[in-house]
């Protein structure tokens, strides 16, 4: 009971932070996180560790874990590393890519579809995360693939703002998306490496002028709201 009660939490705090239910940069109620999934603190920190491995969580001494930031600078390394991992991915995969595997591929690609249709942001923007997840599945590369699950993270919080259908421009950077998918699938079906490769690149620069958009600065650390309210209370 104990173990499933630990893999609940950790999938519920992976979804919650994909979701930006959790807000990057925000500290985890430990207490609340116990009393919820009925897990000692002990079988929690386990929990918290494995995250922090997996880049959804910061440990910080004598402050507990933070959900992994979305600042300037990590947007920054973000952009710059997400083209050459995600290029790499592509070229394997358009290799090695199965015919069953193709298959799943224009599966989740269906549903993204209608789930832009349907205007549904956070459901797009996961399977979105599922589509180039079958694709690193389809690189089978053990040395790519922690950096593929690491970007993954940052790449669907930020789908929560690319799938917003605000405006005309917004609802073109989305179709083009939508179709450099299935073009990506085409290349992988032809075993069509530098196509492939191509058309990842060219999918990076749909977001890549966007990264202000994305940053999303850590909330203010309690003591410091508190002193920022008393402030201005004495204003």
């Amino acid at each position: 009971m104990k173990s499933n009660s630990k893999s609940a939490c950790a999938s519920a705090l992976k979804r919650r932070i994909l979701s930006m239910e959790i807000v990057p940069g925000q500290l985890l109620d430990e207490t609340a996180l116990s009393q919820e999934f009925g897990i000692s603190r002990t079988p929690l920190r386990e929990v918290i560790q494995r995250l922090c491995g997996e880049g959804y969580l910061s440990s910080q001494e004598n402050r507990g874990a933070k959900v992994a930031s979305m600042d300037i600078s990590t947007m920054r390394h973000f952009f710059q590393a997400a083209p050459m991992i995600y290029a790499s991915i592509a070229r394997l995969a358009a290799e090695r890519s199965t015919a069953a595997q193709i298959d799943t591929l224009k599966s989740v690609q269906q549903q993204y579809r209608k789930s832009i249709a349907a205007d549904h942001v956070q459901e797009t923007a996961m399977l979105n995360y599922r589509f180039h997840q079958v694709i690193g599945e389809m690189a089978e590369s053990p040395y790519l693939m922690p950096s593929l699950d690491r970007l993954l993270i940052d790449h669907t919080r930020i789908g929560r703002v690319f799938y917003q259908n605000n405006n005309p421009s917004d609802r073109h950077r989305i179709a083009q998306a939508a179709d450099q998918h299935d073009q990506m699938i085409e290349a992988f079906a032809k075993n069509e490496p530098s196509q492939a490769v191509q058309l990842t690149l060219e999918h990076w620069e749909l977001s890549r002028h966007q990264m202000e958009q994305f940053v999303s600065p850590d909330p203010l650390p309690f003591e410091l709201a508190e002193d920022h309210r008393e402030n201005q209370n004495a204003i």
